[in-house]
């Protein structure tokens, strides 16, 4: 099945036909974790834990290659660095709930406790919906999210769409200004700028390197060389998503991340001020899509297919749209 639509370019007006994946996804669960196979091979696992939250680990790209760096789930390969072991593949945190870290791993760091999976399962696409609680290191819940994870792909690209709705309870919540979060990946260690390998960071303004650190800008791609080919991640932000377009926390040494409250860091102007609070009973939603492409962003189609996602009509701007007013 195909679908057309017009993208402009100028004056100039190119179709763009776009095919439905025809991929077939498995999925594989137990209380610990999820595996996705896609075409019966492994695509990606869901862990409810490593360190102090879920994350996914490994991630395979469409040419059968693992794209993120897999220290601390791993010994640290030759072309791996041993920091950041709170930097875990992907995952979602923030470092400033409350008062209470939960993006660093240190002894008063907060947890992401899973407390169940509401959906797994295959078919075209694989799903998976989970609802966490953000517990403080004194055991008290400071507030919970549910987070919805889509698996696509065709022959060309993979893709993973990352929504999470994040909850108040009886208490506000406040998510600090702080530089470190929010939605993270660590690049494959050949991937990152500082490896001189021929690896970049592009963004749609066209800032590239590390001229992407603090900008705001609807996506991100971060590629380099994987086992002799050229590989890339590009982060979409969606247009419905809380404060888009996000501010990018993206760094050469291998950090993929967008922080939407982290302001007066990324601006460098202490007068700004990005923190929020979610009132009780309130909840705020975040959207993203990570792209596993091959090439640069041009032969990637990353600007095309963020046009596509922007367009993706199963998106309700709900509570985000009106926090992002607020």
């Amino acid at each position: 099945m195909y679908q057309s639509f017009y993208l402009r370019i100028g004056l100039a007006i190119v179709l763009f036909t776009a095919s439905a994946s025809a991929a077939r996804f498995e999925v594989d669960e137990n209380d610990t974790s999820v595996n996705v196979l896609v075409d019966g091979k492994l695509f990606t696992t869901y862990h409810v834990k490593s360190g102090n939250k879920p994350i996914l680990y490994p991630i395979i790209g469409p040419t059968g290659k693992p794209m993120t760096r897999s220290y601390p789930m791993k010994d640290a390969a030759e072309t791996e660095r041993a920091d950041h072991r709170h930097h875990r593949s992907l995952w979602f945190t923030h470092g400033d709930v409350n008062g209470t870290s939960f993006w660093h791993e240190e002894s008063r760091s907060g947890m992401i406790e899973h407390q169940e999976f509401l959906r797994v399962e295959g078919g075209e696409q694989a799903t998976i919906v989970t609802r966490n609680d953000w517990v403080d290191d004194d055991g008290e819940k400071i507030c919970s999210d549910v987070r919805t994870l889509v698996f696509g792909a065709d022959e060309n690209v993979r893709w993973i769409d990352f929504d999470v709705t994040i909850m108040a309870d009886e208490k506000p919540v406040v998510f600090g200004d702080t530089k470190e979060g929010s939605f993270g990946i660590r690049v494959a260690g050949t991937m990152k700028v500082d490896a001189e390998n021929g690896g970049h960071i592009v963004n749609n303004k066209g800032d590239t390197d590390k001229d992407t650190w603090g900008k705001q800008a609807s996506w991100v791609d971060y590629y380099g060389p994987i086992d002799g080919e050229t590989l890339g991640i590009a982060i979409l932000n969606h247009p419905t998503s809380f404060r888009f377009p996000t501010y990018w926390h993206v760094r050469t040494y291998g950090l993929f991340a967008a922080n939407v409250f982290g302001i007066h860091n990324f601006e460098n102007n202490n007068e700004k001020d990005g923190s929020y609070t979610l009132e009780p009973g309130k909840s705020l939603t975040l959207r993203y899509r990570v792209l596993l492409h091959k090439g640069d962003q041009e032969e990637g189609q990353v600007a095309q297919s963020f046009v596509e996602y922007a367009k993706d009509d199963k998106h309700d701007p709900g509570d985000a749209a009106t926090a992002s007013a607020n």
